[in-house]
């Protein structure tokens, strides 16, 4: 649990240094129409799951990640050779497609790199672990956000934007050497054990995750998605967040865009705004995630975050004013990311092996963007028809409904697959060890 915690820190650190460098550099290039550049994410996400899949059939988890995570750092470094080198010759041309290809880039590393390291939480915890530990897990990963944002405010100034790539590359690599050394999972050594393989040179005490591979298809992420229900329902509930925060986004936009007339204003509200949403989700994360999952169960941790949007976005349509607005903006980001994102994560923990590190993948960086292209056009069709704020906000309730109830039958196959997931456990315990041979 604590390596866990101190792994998601170094994960989401190295990406909050990146996230505010992408929007600087992608406004300096002078990037238009990001619904474009939305569709640039969705295809760069179709391309590298077959990828990345591949590496997960191929190789055994503790070297498939690092290889992922190299991949990353090895884009962090030719994108400071580039740009170290563009900002040299001043090469304004070249600079807006950088600019473009930086922020498509950065738009798939904020949802593989996190995504990878819950596929490993997922495999090393079992159901009943995860209710109990995820929520303090992501106590890490909210530290690590905060520590990266702080980074990137004090040293942008004193050794330049570029160099920042390489504390980021440089807090990926310490992420690297975590996983190279996690602590070894019992049951997979006694898999290990079992396997009949033969021994790896230039290595030792190479078990566990080391010699067992999951294999399967490079497109095992997208076929086990569309046969599977629960799988599938899994998407819809992701989706219909997506669709609702899409929704939410241009509802900030427009509201805070109207209050406040200078930059400066809309800079310091919308980062009182992140505070506040950072400052709850540590205290819930601490307090009550997982006691809320454990007591009140899954299917109530699923449905809260619904039930909130549903109630706020009721409110914003009957009084669509700036308080309504951050009100609902702090509470609904915050039980997303203290609630909602480990109670999903809690789902994959009762699918197989080559789900949670393919199927998942796929679901949570393809689907999840392919739901922010849903929400932003949808938008752009509701404003078209003539309805506005309001009548965006009446539109997004059922949707929300519909999610509760989603949210409630997910929880409940949740429960149903543990307890056949641990009735097989329990059988195979049970069974006589044959004798060695």
């Amino acid at each position: 649990m604590l390596t866990s915690f101190v792994f998601f820190f170094f994960v989401l650190s190295s990406y909050f240094i990146l996230r505010p460098i992408r929007d600087a550099v992608a406004v300096a290039a002078g990037v238009r129409g990001l619904p474009w550049l939305f569709g640039g994410t969705l295809v760069a996400m179709l391309l590298f799951n077959p990828l990345y899949a591949a590496l997960v059939a191929r190789f055994p988890v503790r070297r498939f990640i690092p290889y992922t995570y190299h991949f990353f750092i090895a884009n962090l470094l030719i994108f400071y050779v580039v740009m170290r080198a563009q900002s040299a010759n001043g090469a304004v041309s070249t600079d807006i497609w950088t600019g473009r290809v930086f922020f498509i880039w950065t738009s798939v590393y904020s949802l593989f790199v996190p995504s990878v390291f819950w596929s490993f939480m997922v495999d090393v915890f079992r159901s009943e672990q995860a209710k109990r530990l995820f929520g303090f897990i992501g106590v890490g990963g909210t530290l690590g956000s905060i520590s990266g944002s702080a980074l990137t405010a004090v040293l942008a100034q004193r050794m330049g934007v570029m160099n920042l790539l390489l504390v980021s590359a440089a807090l990926l690599e310490v992420a690297v050497l975590i996983v190279q050394r996690f602590p070894r999972r019992p049951d997979v050594i006694a898999q290990a054990a079992a396997v009949d393989t033969a021994p790896v040179r230039g290595r030792r005490g190479r078990d566990d995750d080391d010699v067992v591979r999951i294999g399967g298809s490079i497109w095992a992420g997208i076929t086990r998605v569309s046969r599977s229900p629960y799988l599938m329902g899994i998407s819809a509930f992701l989706i219909l967040y997506t669709i609702g925060s899409t929704f939410l986004y241009f509802q900030q936009s427009d509201i805070i865009g109207r209050s406040y007339p200078t930059s400066e204003a809309r800079t310091a509200i919308l980062a009182k705004i992140e505070l506040s949403v950072q400052v709850l989700t540590v205290v819930t994360q601490i307090f009550f995630t997982g006691r809320i999952i454990r007591w009140l169960g899954l299917s109530a941790a699923l449905a809260l975050l619904p039930a909130v949007s549903l109630i706020g976005f009721g409110t914003l349509g009957v009084a669509p004013v700036l308080g309504t607005l951050i009100a609902f903006i702090v509470i609904r980001r915050a039980s997303n990311f203290a609630l909602t994102n480990p109670a999903m994560e809690v789902l994959f923990t009762v699918v197989s092996r080559e789900d949670k590190y393919k199927a998942r993948n796929f679901i949570e960086t393809f689907v999840y963007r392919a739901g922010d292209q849903l929400g932003a056009w949808a938008y752009g069709g509701l404003a078209f028809l003539g309805l506005g704020l309001a009548g965006t906000s009446f539109v997004a309730v059922p949707l929300a409904a519909l999610w509760l109830a989603l949210g409630v039958w997910l929880g409940r196959k949740q429960a149903q697959l543990a307890g056949a997931r641990l009735a097989i456990t329990a059988e195979h315990s049970a069974a006589p060890v044959p004798a060695a041979t």
